[in-house]
């Protein structure tokens, strides 16, 4: 059956979905975006992705194209019309259509398309086949926190990574500390083992995934260091790894070539993995919804 998209009020068929050509999304980066992951036909961290939404076009200036209501109304029919039961939802908001001039058009209406596509169950034996990352400059601007379309440097550290064979780049800032991946959230278990994530700010995106795995280690009753780290920290880490939307939590074995700990995914890694699984079926995402006010 055809996949079916969503742009600006209409359901059109995949192959035929368009956007005009001075969208400023298309022309300057003018937009944001969410991918929301569906399990078993139900939406992973709703209220998290309308936060997070909520502050990146708030940041930006750029006006809710639906009210909250009405998108996620929107949402939940394109995975319908797409018959996802698991997959991902693909939002993007933009500025609108203008004739192309860097300030702000006087007068547009904000742009939507969405989009959604199926993919295979969430595996966790597979999360627990380890993958390899290496470390790269970050590049990226000082805004990290909005979830701008502009990713042309994250496109670039994950095509370093695939050209080392790797499967994610952390990025490492000016002052030697690890930020996060090209599309995930860097964690690590040190030698002592402390598990370490990067505290929120403007250098990382705050993840949806990673505030579920937050909650889910707390309710578990896993101390929890929000700091940040060197990649020297890393690679002498107990364990260490990845979590996203798609990634969910994806265990690290080799950082730069080098294993960590002893090359296989470790027990705190497992028992975060389970928390996390527990977690989201019983709560279905992050219980904190005023992380980006």
């Amino acid at each position: 059956m055809a996949r079916i998209a969503y742009v600006n009020g209409q359901y059109v068929p995949h192959r035929n979905a368009a956007v005009h050509v001075e969208d400023r999304g298309y022309q300057f980066a003018d937009g944001v975006y969410e991918v929301f992951a569906v399990m078993a036909g139900k939406l992973i961290g709703e209220q998290g992705h309308l936060d997070r939404l909520a502050h990146s076009l708030s940041e930006l200036r750029i006006k809710w194209p639906l009210s909250r209501a009405a998108l996620m109304v929107v949402i939940k029919e394109i995975v319908r019309r797409n018959h996802v039961r698991d997959g991902l939802v693909y939002l993007q908001v933009t500025r609108g259509v203008a004739p192309r001039d860097h300030p702000f058009p006087a007068h547009s209406e904000s742009a939507l398309v969405i989009t959604a596509r199926k993919s295979d169950p969430m595996d966790k034996d597979a999360l627990r086949t380890g993958v390899d990352v290496i470390t790269i400059p970050d590049i990226r601007w000082q805004r990290c926190d909005i979830k701008s379309v502009a990713l042309l440097p994250n496109v670039l550290g994950k095509q370093q990574a695939r050209d080392a064979d790797a499967f994610e780049a952390w990025q490492v800032d000016n002052e030697g500390y690890v930020t996060e991946g090209t599309s995930t959230n860097a964690w690590i278990v040190t030698a002592d083992g402390d598990l370490v994530t990067r505290n929120a700010s403007t250098s990382i995106l705050n993840g949806v995934t990673r505030l579920s795995v937050l909650e889910a280690a707390t309710d578990a009753g896993i101390d929890i260091m929000e700091r940040p780290f060197t990649p020297e920290e890393a690679l002498a880490a107990r364990e260490a790894f990845i979590t996203s939307s798609t990634s969910h939590v994806k265990a690290v074995t080799r950082i730069d070539g080098q294993s960590i700990g002893n090359g296989h995914v470790g027990e705190l890694t497992n028992r975060i993995l389970d928390a996390y699984v527990e977690y989201m079926e019983a709560h279905g995402g992050p219980r904190t919804t005023d992380t980006w006010n």
